[in-house]
């Protein structure tokens, strides 16, 4: 991210830029950021946009071909093209021959690094990952735009606020926008606060579930179970899930139980240090064994949905009952 930072603050462009990975909010702003380097905000004759897996190849290099008008650059951005997974006919050897007036920018969530067009755009342009950021990475995020606001949040504060958005940037600028219209008037931001305005993300109603369970506290996860139904959400969803949840819980044990501390158990599993912190606090409560079991029954009880033999929204019912009994 650094280099295409550079290439910006140095408006030294290369002819072709690949952007992916999971963290689907630094893609937009980069893409855009390039955009507003190299062409006025206005300018529709010079920039062009290809989305969707119909995208020819051959449209794409005949507009490429098509000299800029009264400006240096044509822009050509492309979105969730899959021609990074996918045989690509013509653009992987076309992108030595790009013209230097051109900027062309593939924008994907997916990509086979073995491919073509992967190997010619990392040859001849700029490939450029953008991964989930770590927890630390989100902090100082945060705490740069609340800062910019005059706001100030303690750190307990600020775990909880992460805990209720999740790790997508896209949510958390949104639930911050209205956690800063909500503190209007006020320097300091608060649990009441954050609790009062920010969406629990679907996963983190998972979270709290699996923390019920694990304090036996059946009412509570039935609750939330039963809060997840009215969302829609989908029975066999909130079972993957589950299983998810018992998975991690069973490999920062085992992690734990090697020797690991914390921050290199949050390193090799990729959950923020504070996950780690939780999990490993409900790990204490299960045996290997036991974590082990609940994984396999959540995958049996998926089969037995799968198969008919049990109704879905049932045997998640179930499955929590027995789990926090």
């Amino acid at each position: 991210m650094k280099s295409l930072q550079e290439d910006i603050k140095n408006r030294d462009f290369k002819k072709v830029y690949l952007l992916f990975g999971e963290e689907a909010y630094l893609k937009q702003q980069y893409k855009h950021r390039i955009k507003a380097a190299l062409l006025p905000e206005d300018d529709s004759m010079n920039f062009s946009m290809f989305e969707g897996k119909k995208t020819e190849p051959k449209s794409v290099i005949d507009l490429a071909e098509t000299m800029p008008f009264f400006v240096e650059k044509r822009v050509i951005m492309l979105e969730d093209t899959g021609f990074f997974k996918n045989q690509c006919t013509d653009l992987p050897e076309y992108m030595a021959e790009l013209p230097d007036y051109l900027c062309m920018v593939f924008v994907e969530n997916e990509v086979d690094k073995r491919s073509r067009m992967f190997k010619a755009v990392k040859k001849y342009g700029r490939v450029v990952e953008f991964a989930k950021q770590d927890s630390q990475t989100l902090i100082r995020w945060v705490l740069s735009m609340m800062k910019r606001e005059g706001k100030k949040i303690t750190q307990g504060d600020m775990e909880l606020f992460l805990t209720k958005t999740g790790t997508d940037m896209g949510n958390i600028e949104k639930e911050l926008e209205k956690l800063l219209c909500y503190t209007m008037g006020r320097d300091v931001i608060t649990s009441e606060d954050i609790e009062a305005v920010c969406t629990t993300q679907i996963t983190n109603h998972i979270f709290d579930m699996i923390k019920a369970v694990t304090e036996k506290r059946q009412k509570r996860a039935l609750d939330l179970y039963y809060d997840l139904l009215s969302l829609k959400e989908p029975p066999m969803r909130i079972l993957f899930l589950l299983a998810r949840q018992f998975n991690l819980i069973m490999q920062v044990k085992e992690l734990s139980g090697e020797g690991y501390d914390q921050s290199a158990i949050a390193k090799r599993t990729g959950l923020q240090p504070f996950v780690v912190r939780n999990y490993a606090g409900y790990a204490h409560r299960y045996s290997t064994e036991e974590l082990r079991s609940a994984v396999e029954e959540c995958v049996q009880t998926e089969a037995k949905v799968k198969t008919g033999y049990m109704n879905d929204v049932m045997s998640v019912e179930l499955l929590l009952v027995k789990f926090s009994s």
